[in-house]
């Protein structure tokens, strides 16, 4: 979709000027959050991992490519931004406290059965630390728009220019994976476990592994396709990064409620958890209000 008639995938990358190898570094250290997110789930649960992780992601892949660009935080559409981010991690902090509410008001076997490994302290710091690195993936965005103006130069169309550069970054994130499972594989002498198990359930891991790629993908796909149709340089398109954060926290919220994570948490705790949603909500709305 991306690569114009007569022209090449290897021709645009090429022509970034070294941004195709910069995107697949941030793609890399992406990955590395990726591989602390599924930890920050397995201590927290759904809900709180996602929100603690993605809050981080959110404000860092928000802020530090405004930083780069030279954008003033404290005036003029750079003040608007900064006020965004800030309501955003204001909510984030709210569904936190939910999330040490529902610690402090659930027994240890309540916890056990909504979340196995539930271990706070533990999930608190995984979830930080995989925030910070998955907010590599917008850096690698910002820092791969040679590539996509390339793109654009040869013939693409803006809507689907953004695609080759994705696809660095997520190759960045399919080595730094693939590289510590194999390593997992040969320490523990796990190889075989691929082929051990039968046919049927092989088959329907697979499908389930991929069915999940496709839905992962699906929002950076969505993401390059949204910011063509905002204004390059608006505060919308800066803090199109941070309205994808938030929406993936508020749904992940909404799916831990679904999935019973909030059991036996009591009602003030899902009055604040909600009450954190909606603030998530209310910086979306506020940034393109105040511009």
């Amino acid at each position: 979709m991306a690569v114009p008639e007569g022209h090449s995938l290897v021709e645009i990358l090429s022509s970034g000027n070294g941004a195709a190898l910069t995107a697949l570094f941030y793609g890399a250290l992406w990955g590395i959050g990726g591989l602390t997110f599924g930890l920050s789930m397995r201590y927290l649960g759904v809900a709180l991992g996602q929100s603690i992780a993605l809050g981080t992601c959110s404000a860092f892949g928000t802020i530090i490519p405004a930083i780069m660009k030279g954008k003033d935080l404290f005036t003029g559409g750079g003040l608007v931004l900064l006020v965004g981010v800030c309501i955003a991690i204001a909510g984030i902090a709210v569904i936190g406290y939910a999330g040490s509410l529902r610690s402090q008001n659930m027994t240890e076997e309540q916890k056990k059965a909504a979340v196995k490994d539930f271990a706070l302290g533990k999930g608190l710091l995984v979830a930080l630390l995989a925030g910070v690195m998955s907010a590599c993936f917008s850096l690698g965005i910002e820092a791969a728009e040679p590539i996509k103006e390339a793109a654009i130069g040869l013939g693409s169309q803006p809507l689907f220019a953004g695609l080759p550069a994705i696809l660095m970054i997520t190759l960045g994130g399919f080595l730094t994976n693939a590289i510590y499972c194999l390593y997992q594989n040969s320490k523990n002498k796990t190889g075989k476990d691929y082929f051990s198990v039968p046919k049927n359930v092989f088959i329907n891991n697979v499908l389930f592994c991929a069915l999940a790629g496709i839905l992962w993908y699906s929002q950076f796909f969505g993401l390059a396709l949204g910011k063509s149709y905002l204004t390059e340089g608006s505060v919308m398109m800066a803090f199109s990064w941070s309205i994808l954060m938030t929406l993936n926290i508020t749904f992940s919220n909404v799916w831990g409620i679904v999935l019973k994570e909030w059991k036996g948490a009591g009602s003030k705790t899902i009055t604040v958890l909600i009450l954190g949603m909606l603030i998530l909500v209310a910086s979306l709305i506020i940034p393109n209000l105040m511009s």
